[in-house]
């Protein structure tokens, strides 16, 4: 059974082609597991509360999907071997 979830994930400061690719493909790893992806909404750059890797500002994202939990958990998984991510949140809002 399909639950809605949030994610908020924070991107390194890259170039802004870069961070679209990033942004498209977690989009399109929902999808591919019988996922829907509701709502995107990218807040661009904002100051870190502390730094992560060195690094004091990150790009956020914010998605609203619908996806079953294997799908929630591959999501995951991918997120925390891309080193381009330096932080997620999966919420459920159910």
């Amino acid at each position: 059974m399909k639950k809605y979830y949030e994610i908020m994930y924070i991107v390194k400061p890259i170039e802004e082609d870069a961070f679209k690719e990033v942004v498209a493909k977690f989009d399109k790893l929902i999808t591919e597991n019988g996922g829907k992806v509701e709502k995107t909404d990218c807040w661009g750059k904002r100051r870190l509360a502390y730094e992560i890797q060195d690094l004091q500002e990150g790009l956020y994202v914010l998605v609203t999907f619908q996806a079953e939990a294997a799908a929630v958990r591959e999501l995951d998984r991918v997120m925390r071997i891309t080193d381009k991510v330096l932080r997620h949140m999966i919420i459920s809002k159910d």
